[in-house]
């Protein structure tokens, strides 16, 4: 049981300071800076065969990973921008292991993916570079517990999220000698 939660979970769980201090926040930026050319870098040279090869016994796929990671990372830049433009919104969930067993998280071209998290991550690195300590504040409500995530712990989650993704890919990578 401990092995799968290591497969599962490689860096452990996302664990927010209670104090998120300005160089957590710039450190978790950086994180989502250079995701993008990080992911594309351990990928490029992956064949079909690799690509289609499960993270763990019952997980997602490489392909699957990286087009998840896509779409997730496609929600938190509109909950980054409801939260700055609204009171506390609401914000909907989405079923992620559902997206992920559609046709273009199984079979897609990852360059896809790859391309869309380029841009999608300059554009949130953008903005995120420029909030105040006040926008920082600003939170949106998950509907899973009815949670207040502020814009900072967004931040830290999903550079959390990059990472523990990141790591699913390269322990399989190291794992299988590629």
């Amino acid at each position: 049981m401990e092995e799968l939660e290591k497969l599962k979970y490689p860096i452990g769980h996302f664990k927010c300071p209670e104090n998120i201090t300005n160089d957590n926040v710039l450190n978790w930026i950086e994180v989502l800076e250079t995701l993008p050319k990080r992911l594309s870098d351990l990928v490029e040279n992956f064949s079909d065969s690799q690509l289609n090869t499960p993270y763990r016994e019952g997980g997602w796929t490489v392909r699957q990973v990286v087009h998840h990671m896509a779409d997730s990372h496609h929600h938190s830049y509109t909950r980054f921008k409801w939260a700055l433009t609204e009171n506390r919104p609401l914000i909907k969930v989405y079923q992620e292991k559902e997206w992920s067993n559609l046709i273009d998280a199984k079979s897609a071209p990852i360059d896809l993916s790859l391309s869309y998290l380029t841009a999608l991550h300059a554009k949130l690195v953008y903005l995120l570079k420029r909030l105040t300590p006040e926008d920082l504040e600003n939170s949106y409500i998950h509907p899973d517990g009815n949670v207040n995530v502020s814009v900072a712990e967004n931040i830290g989650k999903y550079a959390w999220h990059s990472n523990h993704h990141f790591a699913h890919i390269k322990t399989l990578a190291d794992r299988e000698g590629w």
